[in-house]
């Protein structure tokens, strides 16, 4: 999950393109009252959407890019933080404020444009940000008075001081990346924390590698770039202030810099030791991972209980086609191997995974599923290829005249297959989804993992430190015995399909009678709950709703 600073695109634009615009509202030092909005996300496997009604939250992370931002206006102007994901959009108020920011991911552009337009007919003075825009400058045209291209730890204060003195640009952009150890921490109290499932929280930005489909290296570069760790704990301090206990680091690769980030490790567990482990934390990383027995064991002893890693596909030639060249190491084992060695370590598993390369033909569906069954994976993000603005990919495909220019496509990609039929690719998605989540294979994976050894030999530093003080383990025991008898009810009470129902009992009875400890029983009424997110997912998708999966 990419952070969300303030962003936009192109490095082509030339000095007359950064022409001054001049709004009677700023000059003379004037306080600024700025407004900076997250757009609604669709339904999506990320989102975990039909899972917040049940554990009784609005959303499942916030963006990282509204406490930030806010962090870094300085102290004269007074900023409101809107993420419409947890609360609806005023435009009557928005209409009062002199600068409205719009910033999000690639994925809620269109919902930008919806939101951008409202605030223009309304008068507003606009600016943009984020992802999309830095790959594709001109998307939002004439609703955007101001954009920005990349981070903008440096640019968004010097927006505002050329605000306050009546003139600005029209584009900023940095000339150099972040400093990271120059970040501040950021404004988590302007959020409605208690609102969020996970704390969303960032330690590093940049990955080394070149795979030919990512847009990171584009946005963040290929350098990876850390806080350091007073910053990190920092920022836990804000956190558990706010009674936040989970969190999501939301590094693209949270291992980009190994020897950096097991430093950061070390001071975290001090950390987690001293205050009693009050956090559990889940992250992104590569495959290389598993080469790594320290820096798994640090993971490990720091309370980082799951890893989402970019797999992609079990078909090594287009593996090596998009250059993701960590996945294919045989000398140090096959994916599925390495994939076990982390699961061993005592860290989950979820992952990514793309059908549609140019080495895919129609066995590529049924491999996926043998793939994801073998490495007892039970939750797996999987998605058509999407040839992403600025990427080495859209360059290539533009070149070979295989992109389709909708920015919405029926078929829900913009990538024009090389052996497959676009029909063939769809259809071929769908069924992977359908196959997968269907509820015998998705407990049949769930269930080998849980049960068959395959996770839980390594031990959460939160499990060790329960083990050096009992008394401390029996009141979380007590509690998240309360905790599963409050999801049971909640869970059954929501879910209407006798079938359902039906399944998640018959798996919460086996889970019972196996003497598992309370807090394990609670941790699995969540895999149900995702269960069900995971079925109405693919039920939309087998109605035809069916969206671009970039």
């Amino acid at each position: 999950m990419r952070e969300l600073v303030m962003t936009t695109d192109a490095a082509t634009a030339t000095e007359e393109a950064r022409a001054t615009r001049q709004r009677p509202t700023g000059g003379g030092g004037a306080v600024a009252r700025i407004a900076l909005i997250n757009p609604r996300f669709d339904v999506s496997f990320w989102g975990h959407d039909h899972v917040m009604p049940i554990v009784g939250k609005r959303a499942n992370t916030p963006v990282a890019a509204l406490p930030l931002l806010a962090a870094l206006t300085p102290q004269e102007h007074v900023v409101t933080l809107i993420d419409e994901n947890v609360e609806p959009i005023d435009y009557e108020v928005l209409a009062g404020m002199d600068i409205v920011g719009v910033t999000g991911m690639s994925v809620q552009r269109a919902r930008m444009k919806e939101i951008l337009r409202e605030l223009k007919e309304r008068g507003c003075f606009t600016v943009v940000g984020g992802p999309w825009v830095t790959v594709q400058e001109d998307y939002f045209g004439e609703l955007a008075d101001v954009i920005f291209v990349g981070e903008a730890e440096d640019t968004w204060p010097t927006f505002l001081k050329d605000w306050q003195e009546r003139q600005w640009n029209q584009r900023y952009e940095q000339q150099t990346k972040s400093d990271m150890t120059r970040v501040p921490t950021p404004r988590f109290d302007l959020l409605k924390m208690d609102q969020y499932l996970y704390a969303s929280l960032q330690i590093s930005r940049g990955c080394p590698f070149t795979c030919e489909f990512c847009d990171i290296i584009v946005t963040f570069g290929r350098l990876p770039r850390l806080k350091t760790s007073a910053q990190v704990l920092a920022e836990l301090d804000s956190l558990r202030v706010l009674h936040v206990h989970q969190v999501f680091i939301v590094d693209d690769n949270f291992i980009g810099n190994k020897q950096a980030i097991k430093g950061v490790l070390r001071d975290v567990i001090q950390y987690q030791e001293r205050y009693g482990y009050p956090f559990t934390f889940f992250t992104e990383a590569t495959l290389d991972l598993a080469e790594d027995d320290e820096l798994m064991r640090l993971m490990t002893d720091a309370n980082i209980e799951a890893v989402f890693i970019g797999i992609e596909t079990p078909n090594e030639a287009a593996l090596k086609e998009t250059k993701k060249h960590q996945n294919v190491r045989p000398v140090k084992g096959g994916m599925l191997e390495r994939i076990q060695r982390v699961q061993r370590a005592g860290i989950e598993v979820t992952c990514g995974m793309i059908v549609g390369f140019d080495h895919d033909d129609a066995t590529i569906f049924q491999a996926q599923r043998e793939f994801l069954t073998d490495g007892h994976i039970p939750h797996a993000m999987v998605g058509m290829l999407y040839a992403i603005p600025k990427t080495p990919l859209h360059a290539r495909l533009t070149k070979e005249g295989r992109l389709d220019p909708a920015d919405e496509s029926e078929f829900g990609t913009n990538v024009i297959p090389l052996h497959l039929s676009r029909d063939q690719l769809r259809e071929g998605y769908i069924g992977v989804m359908h196959a997968l989540y269907a509820a015998p294979a998705y407990f049949e994976r769930v269930d080998s993992l849980l049960f068959g050894g395959y996770l839980g030999q390594g031990q959460l530093g939160s499990d060790q430190y329960g083990k050096r003080h009992p008394w401390v383990r029996v009141k979380h025991e007590v509690t998240q015995a309360l905790v599963a008898v409050v999801f049971a009810c909640r869970l059954f009470l929501h879910v209407k399909e006798p079938g359902l129902r039906r399944e998640y009992g018959q798996r919460l009875w086996r889970a019972v009678t196996a003497g598992v400890l309370p807090s394990f029983l609670s941790g699995y009424l969540y895999t149900c709950a995702l269960h069900f997110h995971y079925y109405k997912l693919v039920q939309g998708l087998r109605e035809g709703r069916l969206v671009s999966t970039l």
